[in-house]
């Protein structure tokens, strides 16, 4: 049987779902976290999905023409999944970056065909540490090369078929590969498509599994507290956004505060106990699914998704 793929876009999905039980040990909780390997996908990140969602989604409704450009601001994950998407489908892509994202992701951007347009920090940014306000301002440059370029705004905030390629893809692959043996789930929020669109799936197998937004600790609109701190090492999401379009109408079981230094520790510990190399977002995640099985899922099962690779942040503090 001839097994071979089109293009590499058919190797998106369909990640492993792994046991973290070393780490659950190791930090004395009871229970099991089960992790969707993500970054294994051909962008090494999640938002491999939902750019091919959103592209589809575009083509299918006649608002992509052929040979159009497509434009998207990015923290580097969501830019990775367009450049290979738009490199294969033929269009050009161009992703706007903050200059506070690891530089690894605009070498890699670049290396799969798009242009990277770099965007200054704000003046009181940190390096490292992308703000609510510094994506504000990829925003504005991002609809002012849209405009300048008659191009496509791929806009994973807006676009359904962010989401949808969770609900259509990761939820029924996560409900499949543990069974339907599941008792929450939660994930760090960027533009709210892995979160909305898992839960949205995985809620209507089972209306009992229980789901919840991780942010970062002093950046916790989503559960309603006061902004404390909005700039944080986690990069891809805590951007202090509450409007977020996918989330509206939602309910949720509870929130999930995660700080960095929390994140930094979980994600060295997926790397040394399980030999899984993730991102900071993929420690934000699982620290926060340590705190359910503390808490409310002690002895249960709660699913997190591994976003994205260590690969990405060497240039960071985020292994020594």
């Amino acid at each position: 049987m001839n097994e071979t793929l089109d293009s590499v876009l058919g190797a998106i999905g369909n990640t492993p779902l792994v046991r973290l039980d070393r780490l659950v040990r190791h930090h004395g909780c009871a229970g099991t976290i089960l992790a969707k390997l993500d970054h294994l996908n051909p962008g090494f990140s999640k938002k491999d999905r939902a750019a091919l969602g959103v592209v589809e989604a575009a083509e299918r409704e006649g608002a992509l023409q052929p040979g159009q450009t497509v434009v998207e601001l990015t923290s580097g994950n969501m830019g990775t999944g367009l450049a290979i998407v738009c490199g294969i489908k033929g269009y050009p892509f161009v992703a706007v970056m903050s200059k506070g994202n690891s530089p690894e992701r605009a070498r890699m951007m670049a290396a799969l065909g798009a242009e990277v347009v770099l965007v200054d920090q704000l003046p009181d940014s940190r390096p490292g540490e992308v703000s609510g306000a510094d994506l504000a301002e990829v925003d504005r440059v991002a609809t002012q090369l849209t405009a300048d370029k008659a191009a496509f705004r791929a806009d994973q905030f807006r676009r359904r078929g962010n989401p949808d390629a969770h609900e259509h893809m990761t939820g029924p692959e996560i409900w499949r590969q543990c069974g339907g043996n599941l008792d929450a789930f939660c994930d760090f929020v960027g533009s709210g498509g892995t979160l909305a669109g898992t839960s949205k799936f995985l809620r209507a197998q089972n209306p009992q599994i229980k789901c919840y937004p991780v942010e970062p600790a002093g950046a916790a609109v989503l559960a309603g507290q006061k902004v404390t701190r909005a700039e944080h090492p986690i990069q891809g999401g805590g951007y202090v956004m509450d409007d977020l379009d996918f989330l509206r109408g939602l309910e949720w079981d509870g929130f999930l505060q995660i700080d960095g230094d929390t994140a930094r520790e979980i994600t060295r510990d997926l790397a040394r106990l399980e030999g899984i190399f993730a991102g900071f977002s993929a420690g934000a995640n699982v620290a926060g699914a340590l705190e359910l099985l503390k808490g409310p899922h002690r002895g249960q099962t709660v699913a997190v998704v591994i976003c994205d690779s260590g690969l990405k942040y060497l240039s960071t503090d985020l292994f020594p």
